[in-house]
């Protein structure tokens, strides 16, 4: 089979959260398998953009709404990721650095998916699957059934995964004319509460529908900002599918942002040798537990949380661990963290941006990672950690609810709490710090996490059987 994704993000080329990692994971392994995945994205003005060579293999035109454009495609020469990666460039909307959050985000991913179907079309032999990922691609589904000038697309079948249902990239009716020529009669497809709702139009028209863990699936039929309803009518269709991580890349044995390698074998010199690399760095006592926090600073992640549960725990356990924190996101969350660190200095630190290396050492350094998230569709840091033996310290929510197993269970090996509260957090933590006490228990502990299997072998299969279920 060939597969095209269509994605806003895939790593290393541009990557903003969990999606970049999986698009820039799940083709290689579709390769692996024998079929031949490709991945085309918008092309940022990254550093991974002027580290290659490129080709251009496709120029074109079209309308975005009364406007003119050219658009180009190219591709990467060298096919250094393991796929084939092709970039869609249209001067004056996609040539920014950042990949999202500009004020004209609507006209930058309503011209790329135009783009892609209006490429796709002049193929002499057309792809067996598009998989297109999130509301900025989730028009194409859409385009490919209702569009006039892609009806010879129209047979192709087309799977669409949500990474993350809170957004959904409404748009005002005012500006469907951006959408090529389509049936009128298919004006409900669009509409959601009288607004034009790009991920329920692809729900709708897209052939099959994947999330990326089950019990996130189950969620969004009770929680998925404003979906639910449409949800449970589309349940027939719908597949959860747990994302794997590219153990690969996370792997502590060849990890190259790592000065100290190690493995299950040497877990336990591993660790130190990377925890005092990173306490040295931040001024911490690499004797106590070190608790890590590595994600975007917003409520989704309850991150507002962090000062309060951070301070608590430090104040009423009497500085029995220290914490660490890597992110960015709401200035006033930045801010509160940044302050406290003068405060509790010698027992708290934090980095506010996003840095890959860091991440890097702070999974290979950590005792336990924090992940109090309202939301977390599927999850991939808790799998990061584990990976290195980093116990993680998680809410029963979407994927933490699916991989991680509280140690209080027969065979348990995380921490886990049900509410996103400071008081939650706290207990958590003081549980942490207990088990990180008994060293006998939480070596043991941390072995049996380097011996999950969270690989993509598993998950790529499923969408192979998803794949081949849609063909004739």
């Amino acid at each position: 089979m060939e597969i095209l994704h269509v994605s806003a993000e895939c790593y290393p080329v541009a990557k903003a959260g969990g999606l970049g990692d999986v698009v820039g994971a799940l083709p290689k392994y579709l390769n692996a398998a024998g079929h031949i995945a490709k991945v085309v994205m918008p092309m940022y003005r990254t550093k991974f953009l002027y580290d290659n060579k490129w080709e251009v293999v496709h120029k074109g035109s079209a309308y975005l709404g009364n406007t003119w454009f050219d658009y180009t495609i190219i591709k990467e020469a060298r096919n250094s990721l393991g796929f084939d990666l092709y970039l869609v460039d249209i001067n004056g909307l996609l040539d920014r650095e950042r990949i999202y959050s500009y004020e004209d985000d609507p006209e930058r991913f309503i011209s790329f998916q135009i783009a892609v179907v209006d490429w796709v079309a002049s193929w002499k032999h057309h792809p067996d699957i598009i998989h297109v990922h999130d509301h900025h691609t989730a028009l194409i589904p859409f385009m490919i059934k209702y569009c006039y000038p892609y009806q010879n697309l129209a047979e192709i079948p087309t799977v669409l995964t949500i990474h993350n249902a809170q957004y959904q990239g409404w748009l005002d009716w005012s500006k469907s004319d951006y959408i090529p020529h389509w049936d009128g009669w298919r004006w409900g497809v669009l509409d959601w509460n009288n607004m034009i709702n790009p991920l329920a139009a692809g729900i709708r028209s897209a052939w099959k529908v994947t999330t990326v863990s089950w019990s996130y699936l189950h969620e969004m039929r009770e929680e998925s900002n404003g979906l639910e309803a449409l949800f449970e009518y589309e349940r027939g269709k719908c597949a959860g599918i747990l994302n794997g991580i590219d153990t690969k890349v996370w792997d502590p044995e060849t990890d190259s942002y790592l000065d100290e390698h190690f493995s299950i074998n040497t877990l336990p010199e591993g660790k130190r040798a990377n925890k005092e690399s990173l306490c040295t760095e931040f001024g911490l006592n690499q004797e106590k537990p070190l608790f890590v926090f590595i994600g975007r600073l917003v409520g989704e992640k309850a991150a507002e949380l962090l000062p309060k549960a951070i301070g608590d725990s430090l104040y009423y356990m009497n500085q029995r661990m220290n914490f660490l924190v890597l992110g960015s996101g709401e200035p006033y969350i930045e801010g509160e963290l940044d302050n406290m660190r003068e405060y509790w200095a010698g027992n708290y630190n934090a980095r506010i941006g996003y840095n890959e290396k860091l991440s890097h050492k702070m999974y290979a350094g950590a005792d336990f990672l924090l992940m109090p998230s309202r939301v977390e569709p599927c999850g991939l840091n808790q799998m990061y950690a584990m990976r290195y033996g980093t116990v993680p310290v998680v809410r029963r929510t979407g994927g933490l609810r699916d991989t991680v197993k509280d140690i209080g269970e027969p065979g348990g090996y995380g921490i886990c709490f049900n509410q996103a509260s400071v008081g939650d957090i706290t207990n958590a933590v003081f549980r942490g710090t207990e088990l990180y006490e008994d060293k006998v228990y939480f070596n043991a502990i941390r072995k049996q996490l380097m011996q999950k299997d969270f690989s993509w072998d598993n998950s790529a299969q499923q969408y192979i059987d998803v794949y081949k279920s849609l063909l004739p």
